[in-house]
């Protein structure tokens, strides 16, 4: 029964066509009109207009991951339905309602709504969506754009950590690395202890900082932003251009780190000096050197877009030039042990000027060690010396041997 009942509503359905169509119909006498298609070639007198406007309503339906607009037409306990133009009826329910369950109870009925296609057509014949994941993906997009317009945004920090801030920006946290932020919120410690930095980075918590997005990468869920806004690069570089290279300045130490010193020109304005560019001789300790707010002559080594190089060995008589008139290859020289390294041990001979004793010599870096004890003094020859490269070599073999 229930087949037939399926039968006829096919056949029904059918008939409806064909006279929505004009196929088969017949006139008074029994015939077909003419013009009318048979079972064999209905195509051949089929009304071309009516035929390709329905063929025209019918929409390829979307992929997934597209992100569609459409009109809430319906809203029903835990689901949203979606009229979208021209391509069918949409539906948010199950995970994907619970997900944006917030926003779902604020719409209403005629609200205009943007979603993603989480699947094409479900065995309802619905597109089913997802706000959260079209929401995720809008906010990527304004995140690039963000990015290239460079954008002042006022954001509170949410936490701290070693490296810097976490700062959270429509939903999606964001890392402030410290050396983004500006000479005001830079966490100043002396002895460069890590604790204490966060300890300083901490006190920015809860505060609305200004920062502009430097990095949005949405593959790597990653947002990277900086507190060195436009106003202050624009005004950071016209400070800048007021220096040369070969400018000697009177500065203050506001900063000592592994890699080297920063030393305050003028308010607003830093220049580094790199630990290479400390001293002519060896260095393993800037802070042992340099003091916050201790003052310094600097020479201006490079100057770029938004940076100042500095040097404060340029400033000092390079001990290698003397050198060079003092000692040649050959020489047998006393030496200072000062370092190992993974090649042997440096041997100073001078103030500033320093060669290397290589382990091939020892054999073991243990018999190295035994035989050249840190700060002890010993006989060397120059086998290598280079004063204008401020290369030298030494052997403790050879100098010994020739005694």
């Amino acid at each position: 029964m229930a087949r037939a009942t399926v039968a006829r509503t096919r056949v029904v359905g059918l008939n409806n066509i064909n006279n929505m169509f004009g196929f088969g119909q017949k006139d008074s006498s029994g015939e077909e009109k003419a013009g009318a298609a048979t079972a064999t070639a209905p195509a051949a007198t089929m009304p071309a207009g009516i035929m390709s406007g329905y063929i025209e309503a019918v929409k390829t339906l979307p992929s997934e991951d597209d992100v569609v607009a459409g009109t809430v037409s319906a809203i029903g306990r835990a689901r949203v339905y979606i009229d979208i133009p021209q391509i069918g009826t949409g539906i948010i329910y199950g995970k994907e309602y619970m997900n944006a369950r917030d926003i779902l109870r604020k719409v209403g009925v005629g609200d205009g709504i943007e979603a993603k296609v989480v699947m094409s057509e479900n065995e309802d014949g619905h597109i089913e969506l997802s706000l959260k994941e079209a929401r995720q993906a809008l906010i990527w997009s304004d995140a690039e754009a963000a990015v290239k317009s460079g954008a002042i945004l006022s954001l509170e920090v949410k936490e701290a950590n070693k490296g810097g801030l976490i700062i959270e920006w429509q939903g999606i946290y964001g890392f402030l690395p410290a050396s983004q932020l500006s000479t005001e919120n830079y966490p100043r410690v002396s002895d460069g202890d890590k604790d204490k930095i966060l300890v300083a980075l901490n006190e920015l918590v809860g505060k609305n900082l200004s920062v502009v997005m430097i990095t949005a990468d949405q593959k790597e869920h990653k947002l990277i932003f900086s507190e060195k806004g436009l106003q202050d690069k624009e005004e950071k570089g016209e400070k800048i251009n007021k220096y040369e290279v070969g400018n000697i300045i009177e500065g203050e130490v506001t900063g000592a780190v592994d890699f080297g010193v920063f030393v305050k020109l003028e308010p607003g304005l830093e220049g580094l000096v790199h630990i290479s560019e400390l001293d002519w001789g060896l260095v393993e300790d800037t802070k042992a050197l340099y003091k916050v707010g201790d003052p310094v002559k600097v020479k201006v080594i490079e100057v770029t877009d938004d940076k100042i190089s500095l040097s404060i060995k340029q400033l000092k008589e390079n001990p290698w030039v003397l050198a060079s008139k003092k000692y040649k290859k050959g020489d047998i020289v006393n030496g200072v042990v000062i370092k190992y390294n993974k090649h042997g041990a440096l041997a100073s001979i001078e103030e500033g000027v320093a060669g290397l004793v290589h382990v091939s010599e020892f054999e073991t870096e243990e018999n190295l060690k035994s035989k050249l004890s840190l700060g002890g003094v010993q006989k060397f020859k120059i086998t290598l010396f280079e004063p204008s490269e401020q290369k030298m070599t030494l052997s403790f073999k050879e100098a010994n041997e020739a005694k």
